[in-house]
């Protein structure tokens, strides 16, 4: 099918038809992120598929009946993967409601080391850093991963981890930083960003959720959540703080046509040819209206030229050009006229077939 009669969308059919959240969770080892990006099988969303980078998803409870976990064996399959689950038909089969990255930094820093050695291996410096041009064309690339899940239209959850205090600042300051955020720009593609802390609240340790960064009026920064919080939990609250009314469990009906209406291609319609024109190409051609007239009767059992279709005048035209052609092919100066059994005479038309 060519671009030209492909079914254009229509966007009015784009209209969000159900709430949804997308958030990026970071924080140190075992402070409990992967078990709150598998909160998101209990958010009524549908079933949840966590695409697994540190293969640790089989120990978390429910994983293979509650959710599925894909584990990714090379960083390089990440984005195959990605794919599969938003395009496959397989996918498509296992009724996937919501997703989740866990996580983000184990590919982002698997695919930078790859660069950097690249980077080393051309340079033949075993110290040489990527230049800000580089880091920047990786980061489009590597964004692709994110830009994928976050703009899916369902609540996707990236999983990340905080580097040891103190790195990112000493990174800022020796190489420079082309996005912030484990220089990765995660925070571009998500709604909200949380960091995930264990601290010690009035004598005892309580895991803190703190908003970092927010694209919602329904999260300011700052904003905390503490204690067995999980996302069922922050899409109550954007629901409640921002009066949603969109539907959070499945989504609104299609109230218009997905696609716009197909205009038919247009035809080249061939001009019409009037009795009189006939007429007057007839005689410009020494031919009589008489011949016409004759020609109407043989053709199209009409002996009124006046009563012929438009359809009847054409072929009428066709059959004296056809004549006109041949005469001049043969420099007969002379038409002959029709006769109903083809046989020809003077100052006449022959029959056309």
């Amino acid at each position: 099918m060519t671009s030209m009669n492909r079914p254009k969308i229509n966007p009015l059919s784009r209209r969000p038809r159900q709430q949804r959240l997308v958030m990026a969770v970071r924080g140190g080892a075992g402070v409990g992120k992967s078990f709150f990006a598998a909160s998101l099988a209990d958010a009524g969303l549908g079933r949840l598929c966590i695409i697994d980078t540190e293969r640790k998803t089989r120990l978390l409870h429910g994983v293979g009946e509650m959710f599925d976990g894909l584990e990714v064996e090379h960083p390089g399959e990440v984005p195959e993967f990605v794919d599969w689950l938003l395009n496959s038909p397989e996918a498509a089969e296992q009724n996937y409601g919501c997703y989740a990255l866990d996580s983000w930094a184990s590919y982002f820093s698997a695919k930078h080391s790859e660069m950097i050695a690249a980077v080393r291996e051309r340079t033949g410096d075993p110290l040489a850093q990527p230049n800000a041009e580089e880091l920047a064309a990786d980061q489009m690339v590597l964004q692709g991963v994110l830009r994928s899940l976050c703009q899916s239209g369902k609540s996707v959850v990236i999983v990340d981890q905080i580097p040891a205090k103190g790195k990112e600042t000493k990174e800022d300051n020796e190489m420079g930083r082309v996005l912030p955020s484990t220089a990765s720009g995660l925070e571009y593609f998500v709604d909200i960003m949380c960091e995930v802390s264990l601290q010690e609240r009035n004598g005892e340790v309580v895991r803190v959720f703190q908003i970092v960064k927010s694209n919602s009026p329904a999260f300011e920064l700052g904003f905390e959540m503490t204690g067995n919080v999980t996302f069922k939990d922050f899409l109550d609250h954007l629901v409640q703080r921002s009066g949603s009314k969109l539907p959070v469990n499945t989504p609104a009906p299609l109230t218009v046509a997905e696609t716009l209406p197909t205009s038919e291609p247009l035809k080249i319609v061939p001009p019409q040819i009037s009795v009189e024109d006939l007429l007057a190409k007839a005689v410009q051609y020494g031919f009589k209206q008489s011949d016409i007239v004759t020609a109407a009767k043989i053709y199209h059992q009409q002996p009124n030229i006046y009563h012929l279709t438009s359809d009847q005048l054409a072929d009428l035209d066709r059959r004296m050009s056809a004549k006109i052609e041949k005469m001049q092919a043969t420099n007969h100066a002379v038409p002959e006229e029709i006769s109903a059994s083809g046989r020809t005479s003077r100052n006449g038309l022959r029959r056309a077939s």
